[in-house]
């Protein structure tokens, strides 16, 4: 019996053994089509830029490139230019991104609202979002321009002055451009935030209401806890892609008036491309991984910390 009894228990641990999956290593072979692109246009120029920044490669030199180690680096803690630009752009991602936050998060709890043209208005609102950044700015340079712009044209109709040219003006080429920025990039807030509020318990508001609180009280306690892992993670994605702008402040202004708005990612391009000095701008390139990686540690962390309290 006891024998009969080891043997049905050794069957088991056998057939328990058989049926433990191994890893299946073919999988690999599943990945590697949507891997390869990856190592290829994304890492492999990624570390190229690293390699070029320890070097002094030029455009148009006949003598072979040179490893000058961290010598762009130590140059470019002395440029002042580079530095003002740094300011600039810190000054664009935040004046950028929290009136587009603000902005987005009353359009979408409107948004959520039983409106009767729900749909229609959902659709206009993310019309910024469908055209290319080059088309926008075309778009707003029309509008800024300084004969025949709406808005000039506008401030002549109402008596208010003869308006002014918004994009090459000192006092307020940065400031128009914000606005732009603002505009463009609110509607993919707007749908992260719409999606969130959508995701709350509407049984949650319906007991708010029935113990009295108002829309302010149901707002704080209800919608906010539930939708602040998603403003935090858009809010921290729209400060990194609008730190790192390029094509829409590059089509409005070029960087000017006077450099008032040369972004990071702008002053790079015209030392790569306008004064020919690569070895330099990849080092302005690997600043800017820098600082983004401190960004998306500062992120992580903080979501880790808030994942760990709850």
């Amino acid at each position: 019996m006891i024998l009969e009894t080891v043997k049905a228990r050794s069957g088991r641990k056998s057939t328990s053994r058989k049926s433990i999956k191994r890893p299946d290593h073919g999988a690999w072979f599943l990945v590697l089509p949507a891997l390869i692109p990856i190592l290829i246009l994304s890492v492999g120029p990624l570390l190229y830029g690293v390699a070029l920044a320890f070097t002094d490669s030029q455009s148009g030199r006949t003598q072979p490139t040179q490893w000058v180690g961290a010598l762009n680096f130590r140059d470019l803690l002395h440029d002042t230019l580079f530095w003002d630009s740094f300011r600039i752009g810190l000054l664009w991602a935040v004046g950028v991104t929290v009136p587009q936050f603000l902005l987005a998060l009353g359009l979408a709890l409107l948004l959520n609202q039983n409106l009767r043209f729900r749909p229609l208005a959902r659709a206009l609102a993310i019309i910024p979002w469908a055209m290319p950044e080059v088309v926008v700015g075309i778009m707003w340079r029309l509008v800024y321009n300084p004969d025949a712009g709406i808005l000039n044209e506008t401030i002549r109709d109402l008596g208010l002055g003869d308006g002014r040219d918004w994009l090459t003006a000192l006092a307020t080429a940065l400031p128009a451009v914000i606005l732009v920025g603002i505009w463009a990039g609110m509607p993919q807030t707007t749908v992260a935030l719409l999606a969130g509020l959508q995701n709350t318990p509407h049984e949650l508001h319906e007991a708010a209401a029935l113990d009295g609180a108002g829309a302010w009280r149901r707002f704080r306690t209800v919608t906010w806890p539930a939708l602040k892992p998603v403003a935090l993670a858009i809010t921290a994605l729209n400060f990194i892609w609008n730190f790192n702008s390029f094509a829409l402040v590059y089509v409005l202004t070029n960087g000017g008036p006077g450099g008032r708005t040369r972004l990071p990612m702008l002053f790079a391009y015209e030392e790569a491309f306008r004064y020919g000095q690569f070895g330099y701008a990849a080092a302005m390139g690997c600043v800017m991984i820098a600082v983004i990686s401190v960004m998306l540690a500062c992120y992580l962390v903080g979501r880790l910390k808030g994942g760990d309290d709850q």
